[in-house]
């Protein structure tokens, strides 16, 4: 199974002889540097570009092309390299884009010899840059790994060698850049695409990438050795072309194409010409035909994305959009049947003749039914649009897998713990007023990117239905139980671990499901010496993971070192922490979700009102969600305010406690 990295994720190698395809939608240079331990070249001869194409143990192509195939040996690498840089660049002088941004993004994949992918990444989130360290395959305890890197470099590889400590950077750029013209010089015209396609690219969600920087090293020789790996050249160009969300870092998650301003002509077309990416995937379902007179029938999986995963995961995105746009096709509707409504009684009131025989009546009831006529026909567009979204998820609802499932999907009761860490988890799900029976999944990308706030105040309660604080918190408590559930029920085994701090142990009815199956990384911390030992192992975590990558070096942690992300429940805040607890929370809200520490705190807002305007940097820092509906989140794209529903398991349901006992019994395997 191929697995699809997102940037600063790692994977390990299982083969040692290794092709790495890209594919582009626009000729660019693709090179290879060698490194030693701290990822520093120490010579031009440690890197494989156009204009010297084979290193020992690597082969890169002689020229700028849509695609590239580079070869790898990693038992022919000198015990001097550590690692391998895969690079990408536009090329300069040539009359092609001069950056990222407006090329389609890169597609990298690392395959075998027989062609069986192992690790792909789409290069995604660039701009300005023209330069890319898209892949580093690197050495750790004599084993080979490679990681998502993207990290680009306006200034082109230029500054790309430069920041990998090579003295002569810019000397050896201007000869690379030298060698593609002439090589596009003696270019032929690239073969017509392939009728298969190209995979979707999609944005991935921001993570973190390594630094290169670093203290230079006495530098080693790499002996010249001008030979393939495969004893083979590298094959020729073939110029295949290639290819925010509303609460996507704000209050959700989801990626998506832009879209068109809000309409209300015309049905929720299910061929989805919206809902299309700038690439072709492979053809995904199809529906059957539909009979004359009736609307197309609604598929799962229908959307543009090279797993079924991600087809349905813009397939969510895709409903969220059209609802958005139809309710707001509808809203704009009846504000101006109102406004021509108000302007027409008014000129019927200053005009006096408009008093005499009844006219005024007459008038008023004419502007009152044009004013009907025209909320009548929003209504129904409203109304045929959401039946066919209504008819869409129900065909897509039992179809999501369980990281994208309410509890209640029977997806839960064939669970078994993944093997690879999904695109997305379900934390809830969205509805409008105007279509209150229409829940829209509310899926946020992994890894997560900000903290969860779990709100147990009394302002939680959208109908007013829950007026005792008790009870809000213990539901706010059972709440963020489900989510941490969800979330050690995603990711693979030993990589996901889940730390309480209870300093009053009033939670502990509801994480009895967390604490009797063993999932948690130890008991909840109780009492004022619990909150600091947990805050000051989790700040010492983050400060050792940022020295690493600072340093340029983010494998020289200590042996033994847990690298699974990390989640800390937090419940009763602020009881149980001093000022200097307090400030180890808020950096690790600040500072924790880019090396792997999320929070997910459990409060009340005005239990913590004492002090003051310090805390509001941290309460912004979280994604606000409740125990109960509330429409407290608005998507910035038209501005609706979403209802949020908490995604509770079903009262009486044993769900929960199955799918935890399956994350335990695995992690005890991987331990």
């Amino acid at each position: 199974m191929t697995a699809e990295l997102v940037r600063g994720q790692n994977h390990p190698l299982s083969q040692s002889r290794l092709e790495i395809r890209v594919s582009a939608g626009t000729p660019m240079v693709a090179a290879a540097t060698l490194g030693d331990e701290q990822g520093r070249i120490h010579g031009v001869e440690w890197v494989a570009h156009p204009g010297t194409p084979t290193l020992p143990g690597l082969e890169v192509s002689r020229q700028a092309a849509a695609d590239h195939r580079l070869a790898v040996d990693l038992d022919a690498m000198p015990e001097a390299v550590h690692r391998i840089s895969v690079l990408l660049a536009l090329p300069i002088g040539v009359g092609g884009p001069s950056r990222f941004g407006a090329v389609p993004a890169p597609f990298v994949a690392v395959t075998g010899l027989d062609g069986t992918e192992l690790v792909s990444y789409t290069v995604a989130g660039l701009d300005s840059e023209s330069a890319v360290v898209a892949l580093e395959l690197y050495r750790r305890q004599d084993a080979w790994k490679v990681r998502a890197i993207g990290q680009g470099y306006a200034g082109g590889l230029a500054d790309l060698f430069t920041d990998q400590g090579l003295a002569q950077a810019g000397q050896l750029a201007g000869g690379i850049n030298e060698a593609v013209a002439q090589g596009v010089a003696r270019s032929v015209p690239a073969p017509p695409p392939r009728p298969d396609g190209d995979r979707s690219r999609q944005p991935a969600a921001p993570a973190l990438g390594p630094d290169q920087s670093g203290p230079a090293s006495a530098p080693n020789s790499v002996p010249q050795q001008p030979t393939s790996p495969y004893g083979t050249q590298s094959p020729g160009a073939s110029g295949q072309p290639a290819p925010q969300s509303p609460y996507q870092g704000g209050n959700g998650a989801g990626d998506g194409a832009q879209q068109p301003a809000p309409t209300s002509g015309g049905g929720i077309d299910y061929s989805h010409p919206r809902r299309q990416t700038s690439a072709p995937p492979p053809p995904p379902p199809t529906a059957p035909p539909a009979e004359p007179g009736r609307p197309p029938q609604p598929v799962a999986g229908d959307a543009t994305g090279w797993s079924m995963e991600e087809r349905l995961y813009n397939q969510v995105w895709g409903m969220f959009e059209d609802l958005a746009r139809t309710t707001a096709a509808y809203r704009s509707a009846v504000d101006f049947a109102e406004s021509r409504m108000d302007k027409e009684l008014d000129q019927v009131l200053s005009d006096p003749r408009s008093r005499i025989d009844g006219q005024g009546d007459a008038a008023r009831e004419a502007a009152q039914a044009r004013h009907t006529e025209l909320v009548n026909q929003a209504r129904a567009a409203l109304d045929r649009d959401i039946a066919q979204l209504t008819a869409e998820s129900e065909v897509v609802e039992p179809a999501l897998p369980p990281a994208f499932a309410r509890w209640d999907n029977p997806a839960w009761h064939a669970y078994r713990v993944p093997m690879e860490i999904p695109m997305a988890v379900r934390l809830g799900d969205l509805h409008l007023p105007e279509s209150a029976d229409l829940r829209i999944p509310m899926l946020i990308r992994l890894p997560l990117e900000r903290g969860l706030w779990i709100d147990s105040g009394r302002a939680a309660s959208l109908d007013g239905s829950f007026t005792d604080a008790h009870d809000l918190r213990r539901l706010a408590m059972d709440t963020a139980v489900a989510h941490a559930a969800r979330l050690l029920a995603v990711y693979p085994a030993g990589e996901f671990t889940v730390h309480v701090i209870d300093p009053a142990g009033s939670g502990a009815q509801a994480l009895a499901p967390l604490v009797q199956t063993g999932v948690l990384a130890g008991p909840p911390a109780a009492g004022a010496a619990g909150v600091a030992d947990v805050l000051a192992r989790l700040t010492e975590r983050v400060d050792l993971i940022q020295m690493a990558l600072r340093g340029g070096a983010p494998d020289a942690l200590p042996p033994g070192f847990d690298t699974s992300q990390q989640l800390l429940i937090v419940n009763d805040f602020p009881h149980g922490f001093d000022d200097r607890a307090v400030t180890q929370l808020r950096y690790l809200a600040d500072e924790g979700p880019a090396v792997g520490v999320h929070l997910m705190m459990v409060a009340d807002r005005e239990d913590a009102a004492g002090y003051g305007p310090l805390l509001d940097p941290l309460w912004r820092a979280l994604l606000r969600l409740t125990a109960v509906p509330d429409d407290h989140l608005a998507d910035p794209w038209v501005g609706h305010a979403w209802t949020y529903v908490p995604p509770l398991v079903p009262p009486g349901s044993q769900v929960l406690q199955q799918v935890l006992a399956q994350v335990a019994a695995a992690r005890a395997k991987h331990w």
